[in-house]
């Protein structure tokens, strides 16, 4: 591979580093991907674009949806069901290596270069700009280098990246007989879980179902017990799963670095991602493009400025209503079933609303405040 000196070297090809690379190339830099995988490869992830992630994608990208979600069904702990129903959208479905590849190909259009299976193994600052070791023993250069390898990743650790909160998700893909197939098609189903702040899901992806929990670390064991009763009140046990990971997400500290010297981090490997949530898909793709906009011409303040204006306020408000959450699943349950409370959930899906306008609001602030009593 040798020595190469690029404008922006972006590390890691996922919705982040690949929305990073499309908006460098696009911008005319001489744009580098390194991916340590190949496309298509699997991605432990719900894979629910919620609109204010498919706002954040390229012009003319086509969406590769397995299925589009306009019913929502909540539970508290597999009980209290409660059904909603929207005539728009809320909700695309997507396979992540189907997904991530086409960001990869769109990346590839406006002009970056992806090379994959390649290993970075460090990161170290030059005159010229950053020199990136990779794992055959060769470098490339970078006048800037785009850290989106996720929250373990070298440039993650290189710029520092400190976390207050480390959630274990845990998720099996259950292939389904066609009359199941039929029953989830078009909706969603969110369970206020047993454990403090946990929740489990099941999105439809066409023939096979993503089913899911997550819960704080710590709790390994009682978040696997929690995914094995999910299952099993959901009538889907003795299914063998195509896949069945796990994952740690992490957010990050108010005051954690986004940057050191002339490398960014974006995505996971910056700790962005909605507390409440954990949804990090429309944070990957916004802070990827902010990212790749800035080091294309070379405004490194100018990245930390808009993540702080655009994406942070968010993430202040989902610890909020995180808090409130995991004092009072019950009741948390219940304010979410009602018409209100649907609204704004139907707002969040849609990308008309962030937990940061809910907060806005006297009587919503004024809520939370008696849910943390």
């Amino acid at each position: 591979m040798g020595e190469g000196a690029w404008d922006v070297v972006v590390v890691g090809a996922g919705p982040a580093g690949l929305s990073a690379a499309h908006a460098a190339a696009g911008a005319g830099a001489r744009t580098l991907v390194l991916e340590r995988a190949e496309h298509p490869r699997y991605k432990t992830c719900g894979g629910g674009l919620i609109g204010t992630s498919l706002a954040a994608l390229p012009a003319g990208f086509a969406v590769p949806a397995r299925d589009v979600v306009r019913r929502v069904t909540f539970t508290h702990a597999g009980r209290a069901a409660v059904t909603r129903t929207c005539t728009q959208p809320l909700v695309s479905m997507v396979a992540r290596a189907e997904f991530d590849d086409a960001l990869r190909a769109a990346a590839a259009s406006a002009g970056a270069e992806v090379r994959q299976r390649v290993t970075v193994r460090a990161l170290h600052e030059t005159p010229e700009g950053v020199r990136v070791e990779l794992g055959d023993g060769t470098a490339v250069t970078g006048r800037v280098v785009v850290g989106a390898d996720g929250s373990g990743g070298v440039t993650s650790r290189h710029v520092g990246v400190a976390y207050s909160q480390v959630d274990l998700g845990l998720e099996v893909e259950l292939p389904v007989a066609a009359d199941v197939r039929e029953a989830w098609r078009g909706r969603l189903l969110i369970d206020w879980g047993p454990l403090p702040g946990s929740y489990g899901w099941v999105f439809p992806k066409d023939d096979y179902l993503t089913v899911g929990v997550i819960a704080a670390r710590g709790s390994g064991a009682e978040t696997k017990d929690y995914l094995a009763s999910f299952v099993g009140q959901l009538g889907l046990s003795g299914i063998a799963p195509l896949h069945d990971s796990g994952h740690l997400t992490r957010c990050r500290t108010d005051d954690s670095p986004l940057r050191r010297g002339r490398v960014l981090v974006a995505g996971d490997a910056a700790g962005l991602l909605e507390p409440w949530t954990r949804e990090g898909i429309s944070f990957a793709l916004r802070s990827g493009a902010l990212a790749g906009a800035a080091a294309a011409r070379d405004d490194l303040d100018g990245y930390e400025r808009a993540v702080a204006e655009t994406l942070v306020p968010t993430m202040r408000a989902g610890r909020e209503i995180l808090r409130a959450f995991t004092a009072r699943p019950r009741l948390f349950h219940r304010v979410v079933s009602t018409r209100p409370g649907w609204r704004a959930f139907e707002g969040f899906c849609r990308g008309t609303q962030t937990p940061d306008d809910w907060l806005r609001r006297r009587a919503v602030r004024a809520g939370l405040a008696l849910l943390t009593r």
